[in-house]
């Protein structure tokens, strides 16, 4: 698996595991089966309530901590200078990890007005050895531009929904012009239609692969970071099998071509959307 280079420095694997939902002892097992099939990038939050189980995970996977990138997230209501270090040390604990290879920001909540104030101690929990890497989910231009401007400091990875029916493509532009890696939660999309998309159906007939890897494959070729999750092995190492096949560019426009402009699967707008 090739890896891509952060504005950092830092390396990540170009596809990751999502966990949400996965907590308790089947999410262990979810997780640490994901571990053995090849899985090296896990990403949980604060708000999954399993870092937990993802910790529990890693230990019992016998794979070393150092090949894993596992990240987490900061939810709103810690976004106060102080509660931020206090709940990224909280994960930590949870997960009985030392450190964190991603911290994200988990929402801008603009009305607040906190991402600022939360982005500076992430900055300082970097420098103090609490994480490796720093980035953000589902932050816009604008709110990216204040980060900037108030700190100095872009974020590595901005993590954004993105499947087939939001393709994100102005978001996905504007990190790229940053220096930003753009990584897809919802990758699938939460609702099932899209796996009964008949351009996907078509599609997956052609290249002679699920509709799943389908998209996971459109969303490597757009140069962006999937993060799927299942709870299935067999669905585990299909959605990993996305690299011995190309998609053209003409089918690549198909997929392009399903993208609406009110495609988000929660009506989640950033610029208004609040999550605590």
């Amino acid at each position: 698996m090739l890896m891509y280079k952060l504005n950092d420095g830092q390396v990540i694997p170009e596809i990751g595991f999502g966990t949400y939902k996965l907590n308790g002892r089947k999410g262990v097992q979810s997780i640490v089966s994901a571990i053995n099939n090849g899985y090296r990038m896990l990403d949980t939050a604060y708000n999954y309530e399993n870092e937990g189980a993802v910790g529990r995970a890693i230990s019992e996977s016998g794979i070393d901590r150092d090949k894993l990138v596992v990240t987490s997230k900061l939810p709103g209501r810690y976004y106060a200078y102080d509660d931020a270090i206090a709940a990224l040390q909280e994960s930590l604990y949870r997960a009985h990890l030392d450190y964190f290879d991603l911290y994200l920001l988990h929402w801008p909540n603009p009305k607040r007005g906190m991402y600022v104030e939360a982005w500076q101690a992430l900055i300082d929990a970097q420098k103090f050895g609490l994480v490796k890497s720093i980035g953000v989910c589902n932050f816009l231009p604008e709110h990216l531009n204040k980060l900037k401007q108030e700190t100095g400091i872009l974020p590595t990875i901005n993590q954004i929904e993105l499947h087939p029916y939001f393709n994100q493509a102005d978001m996905r532009k504007f990190d790229k012009d940053n220096g930003i890696i753009t990584m897809d939660w919802s990758p699938l999309g939460r609702a099932s239609s899209v796996l009964k998309n008949p351009v996907l159906i078509e599609l997956s007939k052609k290249y002679n692969k699920s509709v799943g890897q389908i998209i996971l494959r459109w969303e490597h070729q757009l140069g962006t970071v999937p993060i799927p999750k299942s709870s299935s092995p067999i669905r585990q190492v299909e959605n990993l099998s996305i690299f011995d096949f190309e998609i053209s560019n003409t089918d690549m426009d198909k997929i392009n071509s399903l993208t609406k402009s009110d495609g988000r699967n929660k009506d989640q707008d950033p610029a208004v959307y609040e999550e605590f």
